[in-house]
């Protein structure tokens, strides 16, 4: 089946011309805007030639794989009418409806809709992320191998204060986001994110910035405050905070002095609440997430690195991944604990490779066509660290080979906890995850991605492979 018939068959699908509101595209999937969920059906569009799996959310998202996607938008949008990305404004009321619906549907869900929030808040600041990240990795290397021979040199000095200023004010990026998902002021988050950074020219350090002893001390517990300490956790707590705080403010104020008086008072309130009780609770948060990620790592070893490993693909299919975003950014932070070195991420990436391995098994031992072809078309995306359609169109339909991954990828991250392999950075796995690892370590990283193939293959081989169920699901 070509683009344009795919196109066609998916319009009919989704409920037809009237029923789509906006047509877009993400590296894999096919985004649709309906305005009625009921119309859209969906078992008819896992069922045609081309379609990996469908996801339901506030957009229909169907998943087609890299490259595949957007010839099929370019068709898809021909037939809407729509511009990509972009909604009709003639049903924009209707298309309003239909997401309350989709949320009230996906409400029943809280935590992982909070999670969702959280990764929100994170997904506009990746691309900085991964950008600082590499360019602090890169420089530590270049220094330590130059004998920091560029220290005056001043484009290089350039390049490497793009790396540390993110870092340095990455609160305010958060405070700013978490305010703006939590319904909030942006602007008002940003600040709350700024009384998460040292400066010594903040008023509230100012005095003991020359002489700690002229510190100034806080009630409870007469200590200095010490914003560093909660930092992007105490700036993710303190946007959403605000956030609800000036919700309730403008809920009671009058209009005539909400513009004026509610952001002040969400300002006065909040900043009390920062000193008193959102910065050292970050503190303590941050203090024990490093704690627990220590144990897990350290104390655990191989353990540690086989149940993070084997236990994250069923995180991904639930959505709990989510709550795993922040902890990146904090592992990333070359201030932070690690010194910027993230050494959970590759433990992760093993979870791709197990599903790879599983996907090579089922493609050279069932004898189901359909299969075959979904394999042959996710295995190279897979490879590249795009584990989407190998999840949704092959093992997690079929279960026992997403078991059988699953547990095959534990062996990966048992060799990247004992090799103690560490990326620089975030937003990439497979074998683009070369390009994150701490330079040095790429051998390790791919003899411990091959160890998640191969536990991946055997285990399916031996006990993921039920043609029954393969014939059952793909047909004869």
């Amino acid at each position: 089946m070509n683009d344009r018939e795919l196109s066609r068959q998916l319009l009919e699908l989704l409920g037809g011309r009237g029923n789509v509101t906006s047509n877009a595209a993400c590296m894999t999937r096919l985004r649709v805007g309906t305005r009625d969920a009921k119309l859209v059906d969906v078992e008819g569009i896992k069922a045609l030639d081309g379609v990996m799996g469908v996801v339901e959310d506030e957009t229909m998202q169907i998943v087609l794989g890299p490259g595949k996607v957007n010839k099929v938008l370019e068709e898809f949008a021909k037939l809407t009418g729509l511009a990509k990305g972009v909604a009709d404004d003639d049903v924009v009321q209707a298309a309003a409806e239909n997401k309350a619906a989709q949320k009230a549907k996906y409400s029943q869900k809280p935590v992982q809709a909070f999670l969702k929030k959280i990764a929100n808040i994170f997904v506009a600041l990746l691309p900085g992320i991964i950008a600082a990240g590499l360019i602090n990795g890169i420089c530590n290397v270049i220094n330590v191998a130059s004998g920091n021979a560029f220290a005056d040199v001043w484009w290089y000095q350039g390049i490497r204060s793009m790396g540390w200023a993110l870092f340095a004010y990455l609160p305010i990026l958060v405070g700013y986001n978490a305010a703006r998902e939590f319904g909030g002021s942006a602007s008002l988050g940003g600040i709350a994110g700024a009384m998460c950074i040292a400066n010594a020219g903040m008023p509230l350090l100012a005095p003991g910035a020359a002489d700690p002893a002229q510190a100034i001390l806080l009630p409870l517990t007469n200590a200095a405050y010490n914003p560093a300490a909660g930092g992007m956790i105490a700036a993710l707590i303190a946007g959403a905070f605000f956030a609800v705080l000036e919700r309730q403010i403008r809920k009671v104020m009058p209009d005539m002095l909400d513009t004026f008086i509610s952001p002040l008072l969400v300002l006065l309130i909040g900043a009390l609440a920062m000193m008193l009780v959102i910065q050292p609770l970050g503190a303590w948060l941050t203090t024990g997430i490093f704690t627990v990620l220590s144990f897990v790592y350290e104390q655990l070893g191989v353990v540690g690195g086989y149940t993070l490993s084997a236990g994250f693909l069923p995180l991904v299919a639930v959505g709990l991944h989510q709550a795993l975003t922040p902890i990146h950014a904090l592992l990333n932070d070359p201030n932070g604990a690690t010194e910027g070195v993230n050494y959970l991420l590759p433990i992760l990436m093993m979870a791709g490779g197990g599903q790879v391995g599983a996907g090579l098994a089922l493609y050279f031992k069932t004898r189901n066509r359909r299969l075959k072809k979904f394999i042959s078309e996710s295995i190279p995306v897979g490879i590249l660290g795009v584990g989407e359609p190998l999840m949704y169109a092959v093992t997690l339909p079929l279960m026992r080979p997403f078991v059988t991954a699953c547990l095959g990828a534990g062996f990966g991250g048992i060799l990247a906890a004992l090799f103690h392999v560490g990326t620089v950075s975030q937003g990439v796995s497979g074998l683009f995850g070369l390009l994150i690892v701490v330079p040095g370590q790429q051998l390790f990283y791919v003899i411990a991605m091959l160890a998640a193939y191969a536990g991946g293959f055997i285990l399916t081989w031996f006990f993921g492979v039920d043609e029954d169920r393969i014939n059952e699901f793909y047909g004869e």
